[in-house]
């Protein structure tokens, strides 16, 4: 069976982080495991604490699952400070981890930070050269790459920038564009690739970038190539967000299991 691990905060109320992540992977047909970075008490409408859990113990995570099963794709997400980073890149290359999906979390649904300021100069730095694929918003493709991502155009010269940076490819997602439709973009080092899809309109999205990044890391899991895994994964969270649950008073998340409901 394939495997993917996921490097990332817990949200305690399920719809983003590890809970969405490990959804996705098993949606998909994949089998999850995960190492914690960070703790949050979370809902669907703010944050209102967030607990780092100390760089060493996230590296024995990682090392401890690798070292009895076998991974065939690693998706990060939020690794809220430099030395949290650290220790994920340290344990990345040391145990040679195949396939790493990068999603720079930044910032919760609800707008609460989630990363320390220390934190983007590593992710640009260390984390970036260890992507097979980065998947930022257009406000963390800004960040990243501290240029404004406004139009389609600025849209191409922050994916090329993020693959200069060291990423093998990089998809800046089209949900924050002001546009009658999603395009999501992907280059791949050498070509673009656009990835149309209607935008719908709901306050349940809660977990999107997530399960995105999530979705890419399973398919690649399963020896999708990496265009495909892209394609499948804006169809399969296109789908979540139409199926997308009214749970909670704020954001409520999308559905990772809607192809399994009758």
């Amino acid at each position: 069976m394939a495997t993917a691990l996921t490097i990332a905060g817990s949200d305690s109320g399920g719809g983003a982080g590890i809970q969405a992540d490990l959804k996705t992977f098993a949606a998909l047909g994949v089998y999850g495991t995960s190492a914690i970075t960070a703790l949050t008490a979370q809902n669907t409408r703010r944050v209102t604490a967030v607990h780092d859990v100390e760089p060493g113990f996230v590296g024995e995570q990682i090392e401890t699952v690798a070292s009895d099963i076998a991974i065939d794709a690693v998706k990060t997400g939020m690794l809220a400070n430099a030395l949290v980073i650290r220790a994920v890149v340290d344990a990345l290359t040391r145990l040679n981890l195949p396939r790493p999906v990068v999603d720079p979390v930044m910032v919760a649904k609800s707008g609460d930070s989630l990363l320390a300021p220390d934190a983007v100069d590593a992710i640009r730095r260390l984390l970036l050269p260890q992507a097979v694929v980065v998947t930022p918003n257009r406000m963390e493709a800004e960040v990243l790459t501290g240029r404004p991502v406004r139009t389609r155009d600025e849209a191409r010269d922050a994916a090329r920038a993020l693959v200069d940076l060291g990423a093998g490819a990089a998809v800046v997602k089209g949900g924050h564009f002001d546009e009658p439709e999603v395009v999501d973009l992907l280059f791949d080092g050498r070509d673009f690739h656009e990835f149309r899809h209607p935008r719908h309109h709901t306050r349940h999205t809660h977990g999107t970038g997530c399960t995105f990044a999530a979705a890419i890391a399973a398919y690649l899991a399963l020896g999708r190539p990496l265009t495909e895994a892209v394609e499948r994964s804006v169809g399969y969270v296109g789908e979540a967000i139409r199926h997308g649950l009214p749970i909670g008073r704020g954001h409520g998340p999308v559905d990772h299991f809607w192809m399994h409901r009758s």
